[in-house]
């Protein structure tokens, strides 16, 4: 054990953890002729489907922090790869909404499915307890960085 102490320890624990799953993200994105900024678009966009949050570009560009043109020249990439769909919103016509493809979503599957397998079954052998606890570090450590703002140096 260092001498840092068991709570710095995991969050140097949590970092490599990032950092693989950085690796994995951009070894994907490679494999699939992608930019890592693409899978990160389609990644904001399955989540958004889970949380029933309707996906635009005006929505989608500052989840990744681009401009409307950066945002526009993704997504037409996208799309030209197969990943992507724009459809009309059945409710608004005037909005254009952004939906990953059934070819994207098996081509993840299919690449990141076992390592979403091995963690679930981490996570499902720890009982009520420990899961809140895994949640509510989890959760801190996101609050953490997405709301600090980096150091001028």
């Amino acid at each position: 054990m260092s001498d840092e102490g068991p709570e710095l320890e995991l969050v140097h624990l949590l970092r490599r953890v990032t950092v693989e799953f950085g690796l994995r993200q951009a070894e994907f994105a490679s494999l699939h002729g992608m930019h890592s900024t693409d899978v990160r678009a389609l990644i904001c966009l399955l989540d958004a489907e889970r949380a029933g949050t309707a996906a635009t570009a005006g929505w989608l560009g500052p989840q990744l922090g681009l401009n409307s043109a950066g945002t526009t020249s993704l997504i037409d990439r996208l799309e030209r790869l197969g990943h992507l769909t724009r459809v009309r919103d059945a409710r608004d016509r005037r909005r254009v909404l952004l939906s990953v493809t059934p070819r994207a979503r098996e081509l993840g599957r299919a690449f990141f499915g076992p390592l979403i397998e091995d963690t679930t079954a981490v996570l499902r052998d720890l009982d009520d307890n420990g899961t809140a606890a895994v949640r509510r570090f989890l959760e801190a450590a996101h609050r953490a960085v997405a709301t600090t703002p980096p150091s001028a140096t």
